[in-house]
């Protein structure tokens, strides 16, 4: 054995047996690792509170930041939100917080969402004797603009009106409308459309977590709505105030001669010999085509074979007939020429009725149309629970080549044609003071019960083409008759129709914009104002309980849905009394009104108005009931405070806006818009 490992072993021995230097010698190897553990602990402290701090200060800089820049772009306004973001970052992080260093954040903006990160060196208080100067703390952070589940249903107003311009504005309203929707569009949906919006361009679309969707009823005397509908909750049968072919027969039973005995002289006519037999001027000299110079023939005027019409139970000539006599009175040699004059007498005739199924050998068949209520066959129209397409019937209904002075005959009677262009015939109503409770058997105020095999509960395409006023006779066709009238005459005219182009529009994501753009390009102005049908048929189409409510009630993933009903018009109600609209032709099918009120014909106009304004109000009141559901009014002209403070009354509260130009209803759906989002912080 070596003396070096001897002197090792004794000292080794002597420190076993002398125990107050062992402990010594243990403290002091333990001291470094204490001191270790103690300063990770004071050190880690600190780390975690900056940590901490730095996180909360870059999540409210990304909030603030989105907040700021709310529907509009991230650099508007001098970088207003950036600065807003770095702001709040400063206000919630001082410089030097927990001993740090120099603190380094920036944000920036993608597709409406707000990402942010931060650093900042924290200096070590006691691991720098382990050689651990410093800790850089790093942290992330993004806030953005996520709507709820939401639905959007646009009620506008695409009236007449609507293709003027509010004085001081050079665009038309229908313009202004066009570009505030798809501004509205581009807050929501974060997709750039044609408009020129404020701010710069959005893209990147929302969340796929987030179901966000848009539905239309543009609206005027009607809606289109009729084929998002299946066609089994439409009648098989419907009545329509129209005309249909009919063969009168008729008897000569009196003749009243006015144009007394006289002949009148009506002038003289040279006509040339062709033969010696003419050259004697004999009165049995008949000229081609002419009539014999002996007989009186009926050829002007109206007679047995060419029409009448009906009164008092007989059928008149609707003026007087003529006798026609030609008289020859002298040849004059050398010119080989014939010499008469034409005399001429007129005189009425009466026909009396005969039925269709007596055999009278003196009757006469009149061609002629019966104006009154018609019951047409509308299965054609259909396929299964679908539509044919093109959705046409045809009816014979129509005339070829005649006005309304004409008589119609076998040889211009034609069938038509009928498009059916998607507008609708409202189910059963009630005339009512009040629909408030809604009575039981207003079905058209019933926003979610679907239509069972029961008729009254069925909706009934609007067939403009074959809607005919009818008058008292062909005579006075402006005098409203409610009885039905025959007549030779292709007389009666149509009540006033449209139907707005645009179709209604289910709700759905419009994920393209290119699409959203070309549906907006078909709101045209047209046709008279109805707000009630336009609120009932968005009431519907954005319920969750009724007839779309398999798409409605929830998200595919059983989501809840905020929904957002947003009515706009330009106009106070206008009726007619002989407009065709969603229920019929007022003065002849009166479904909104009692047979005294129509009969009162001066005030029908205005009583008629009044069941829209009052319609109108129920429909809101129905909408507003709905389960998370808020309704959204624009009034969209000059200052009229009647009718603002009618409009007020539908809106949920605080939700009625007043635009009086182009620039401030872009600006109300901007408003709207915004205030629909919801700021959510997400990581």
């Amino acid at each position: 054995m070596s003396d070096r490992i001897k002197r090792a072993l004794f000292i080794l021995m002597r420190l076993y047996h002398n125990q107050a230097g062992n402990t010594l010698a243990m403290v002091a190897a333990a001291v470094l690792p204490l001191m270790g553990l103690i300063g990770g602990g004071v050190d880690m402290s600190r780390i975690y509170l900056t940590k901490s701090r730095l996180q909360q200060a870059c999540d409210a800089g990304a909030l603030a930041g989105r907040k700021t820049m709310g529907g509009g772009a991230w650099a508007a306004n001098n970088n207003q939100a950036l600065n807003a973001a770095n702001g709040m970052f400063d206000a919630n992080f001082r410089p030097g917080s927990y001993g740090s260093g120099t603190v380094m954040r920036s944000f920036s903006e993608s597709a409406g969402k707000v990402t942010g990160t931060a650093s900042v060196p924290l200096p070590m208080a006691i691991m720098r004797i382990f050689g651990i100067n410093s800790k850089t703390i790093e942290v992330a952070c993004d806030a953005e603009m996520r709507l709820p589940n939401t639905d959007v249903m646009f009620v506008l107003d695409v009236t007449g009106s609507m293709g003027q311009a509010i004085s001081g504005d050079t665009e038309t309203k229908i313009v202004g409308l066009r570009r505030a929707v798809r501004c509205f569009y581009e807050i929501v949906a974060r997709l750039d459309t044609v408009a020129q919006c404020d701010g710069d361009a959005p893209s990147g679309g929302t969340s796929a977590e987030t179901q966000i969707r848009f539905g239309f009823v543009p609206y005027d005397t009607n809606v289109n709505v009729g084929k998002l509908l299946p066609s089994n909750w439409f009648k098989d049968f419907a009545t329509y105030q129209s005309r249909e072919r009919t063969v009168v027969y008729g008897k000569v039973v009196s003749t009243e001669d006015v144009g007394k005995t006289d002949w009148a002289n009506i002038g003289w006519t040279d006509k040339s010999a062709r033969t010696a037999t003419e050259a004697l001027c004999k009165s049995t000299y008949v000229e081609p085509g002419e009539l014999t110079a002996s007989t009186a023939a009926l050829t002007n005027g109206m007679n047995e074979t060419n029409g009448g019409v009906q009164g008092n139970g007989n059928w008149q000539a609707s003026q007087k007939w003529k006798d026609d006599q030609r008289e020859f009175t002298s040849w004059v040699s050398g010119n080989n020429g014939c010499k008469y004059r034409i005399r001429s007498r007129s005189y009425t005739r009466w026909y009396t009725y005969v039925s269709t199924f007596q055999f009278d050998p003196n009757a006469v068949a009149f061609n002629a149309w019966r104006y009154h209520p018609v019951q047409v066959d509308l299965r054609a129209l259909k396929n299964g629970t679908g539509w044919n397409s093109p959705a046409s019937l045809v009816l014979p209904v129509g005339t070829t080549g005649l006005d309304t002075t004409d008589k119609v005959s076998s040889t211009n009677y034609s069938d038509q044609t009928i498009s059916w262009d998607g507008c609708i015939e409202e189910r059963r109503t009630v005339a009512a003071t009040s629909y408030m409770p809604r009575p039981d058997d207003a079905l058209d105020l019933d926003l979610d019960t679907p239509p069972t095999n029961d008729p009254d509960t069925q909706w009934a395409p609007a067939l403009g083409q074959i809607i005919y006023k009818r008058g008292a006779s062909f005579s006075d066709p402006t005098t409203r008759n409610r009885s039905e009238v025959v007549t030779f005459y292709n007389k009666f005219g149509k009540g006033s129709y449209t139907c707005t182009t645009a179709a209604a529009h289910l709700l759905e994501p419009w994920p393209n914009a290119s699409a959203f753009d070309s549906y907006v390009d078909t709101l045209t102005p047209g046709g008279a104002t109805y707000h009630d049908i336009g609120l009932i048929w968005g009431g519907r189409l954005l319920s969750p309980t009724g007839l779309f409510a398999a798409n409605n009630a929830t998200t595919p993933r059983g989501g809840e849905i905020q929904r957002h009903l947003i009515f706009m018009t330009d106009g106070e109600a206008n009726a007619e009394v002989d407009t065709y609209q969603a229920y019929g032709i007022p003065y002849w099918d009166r479904r909104q009104t009692t047979d005294t009120q129509t009969e009162n014909l001066p005030n029908l106009d205005a009583t008629l108005t009044q069941q829209i304004n009052l319609r109108t109000q129920a429909a809101c009141a129905a909408i507003k009931n709905m389960p998370n559901t808020t309704v959204w009014v624009v009034w969209f002209g000059t200052k009229n405070t009647t009718i603002e403070n009618m409009l007020k009354s539908c809106a949920s509260k605080d939700r009625f806006f007043s635009a009086q130009s182009s620039a401030a209803l872009q600006q109300t759906f901007r408003n709207i818009a915004n205030q629909i989002s919801q700021l959510r912080l997400t990581s």
